[in-house]
């Protein structure tokens, strides 16, 4: 099979999906879970028959299919089944806030438009063109657009959609704008033929293009300062869209970055020094705003956003330091610890009707098992050892010592960590030491104990042996 059919599988199986949607009546949460099923084959096919797939000729020029690339599908694929299965057992507040009832009668698009985002995050994965990465961004941004803003009956949600679409709108703009200067000073779209040794190139020119596109990204991955909508955004979104943002968009940001820079930070690049140096800034800048920002949190979705920026900022570290296998390793446990910790969130704000910290006091009497998932999911985003989350910022650490980055950055870096033990331990400390508001237990569904069970399994077993994602990244 060739490699491409892939994303054409996955965009048929949601046309598929819509018609399924358009022409039947009834229970249409159950779209939800066909559409989970359906891309759980699809992963299960990009696991084993795409280990062999080939790349036709003609298709070279833009689009791979190697481990870096099947590694970012597998997280594409896996997140958005997650999401749909969060938004199953959302479904009463996702009607609540669409239909106006609990009849489910509004919701069968929001199962669909998951499987066309995972297919634009696909391609993603695979182009190594500027154009046909723009193309799949776009296709990816447009779906959240709708997504972010689905719940038209609550004045959050569509504060959080128009906040997107304009911010993400003017991302877009710097991006095309980014890729023509790109284009102007090395003559070509193609990643792999760009040759900056070439004596014609005009570097203040590239210069320029690269700032447009490092302004361009810093939106897509919530870095500074480019960061100031994620907050409102996030609270605003249904949950699982929120856990979508936070995961799968903020890894196709990253992916875009990596390969869109890797031809500028090679050793032999001109312009290596001054895209570092800015890198570095951006990543100290998004580490401080990040942690300094989440210590006065109560909310406990606005605390998740804004460690999702302090993540962004070990991320960049890790671009800047031009280890690649770090940062796409740190994405995959990135994606483990942060579902565990919304899965959790839509489960308590489902039941309990708010999203704050104090929501979460005394959880560890109301349910053991579902805060003592949540403590790991904690300990992992904070970086405790024998979690998968230490694993992710020890590379991160090393290699930016080993690439020579300036000691300020280590510096910020460290207190950033300490920064983060102190609002991560909080909501642990809430479930533990608080007395609970109402004894009544937590009722968790089949689905949520099933996710939970894996995804925290998941961080102890990277925590203390991460050797499969790095063999998947070779």
């Amino acid at each position: 099979m060739q490699a491409h059919y892939i994303e054409f599988i996955t965009v048929g199986f949601g046309i598929v999906l819509l018609m399924l949607e358009a022409f039947t009546d009834g229970n249409k949460p159950r779209i939800g879970l066909i559409a989970a099923a359906g891309l759980a084959v699809i992963l299960i096919l990009e696991l084993t028959t795409c280990r062999a797939c080939v790349v036709p000729d003609w298709m070279e020029k833009f689009y791979v299919h190697d481990s870096a690339a099947r590694y970012f599908k597998i997280i594409a694929l896996v997140s958005t089944i997650l999401v749909l299965l969060m938004a199953v057992d959302m479904k009463k507040v996702l009607s609540r806030y669409t239909s106006g009832d609990e009849t489910g009668s509004a919701l069968g698009e929001f199962f669909c438009l998951p499987v066309f985002a995972c297919a634009g995050l696909m391609w993603m994965a695979s182009a190594r063109d500027l154009v046909s990465i723009f193309v799949a961004l776009e296709l990816v941004t447009i779906s959240f657009y709708v997504m972010v803003a689905y719940m038209r009956r609550n004045v959050g949600s569509l504060e959080a959609g128009v906040k997107y679409l304009i911010l993400g709108a003017l991302s877009t703009g710097f991006l095309v704008y980014g890729i023509a200067w790109v284009y102007g000073a090395t003559g070509t779209m193609e990643l792999t033929a760009i040759d900056l040794s070439k004596p014609s190139l005009n570097q203040t020119t590239l210069l320029f293009g690269l700032a447009l596109l490092l302004i361009a990204f810093g939106f897509k991955v919530g870095a500074a300062p480019m960061q100031l909508w994620i907050p409102d955004v996030y609270q605003g979104a249904l949950t699982p869209i929120t856990a979508y943002l936070s995961v799968a968009s903020k890894s196709a940001g990253f992916i875009v970055m990596m390969m869109v820079f890797q031809p500028f930070l090679m050793d032999s690049s001109p312009v290596k020094p001054q895209l570092q140096t800015v890198l570095y800034i951006m990543a100290g800048a998004t580490l401080l705003y990040g942690n300094l920002a989440a210590i006065s949190q109560s909310n406990f979705k606005r605390l998740l956003a804004y460690s999702s920026i302090a993540h962004a900022g070990f991320l960049l570290m890790g671009i800047g330091s031009v280890d690649f296998i770090s940062v796409s390793f740190y994405l995959g446990v990135y994606l483990l610890m942060t579902f565990a910790a919304f899965f959790i969130l839509a489960l308590v704000r489902n039941q309990e009707n708010s999203d704050t910290i104090d929501a979460f006091d005394g959880l560890g009497a109301r349910n053991p098992l579902l805060a003592a998932c949540l403590t790991v999911a904690m300990a992992a985003l904070a970086g405790v050892p024998l979690t998968a989350g230490f694993w992710g910022k020890f590379r991160i650490f090393e290699s930016a010592i080993d690439s020579g980055a300036s000691w300020w950055l280590i510096s910020v870096a460290f207190v950033s960590v300490a920064a983060g033990f102190y609002y991560y331990l909080k909501v642990v400390k809430a479930m533990y030491w608080n007395a609970p508001r109402t004894e009544k237990p937590l009722e968790v569904p089949i689905i949520t104990k099933c996710v939970l069970a894996v995804l925290t399994l998941g961080i102890f077993l990277f925590g203390v042996w991460p050797q499969p994602i790095l063999d998947m990244l070779k």
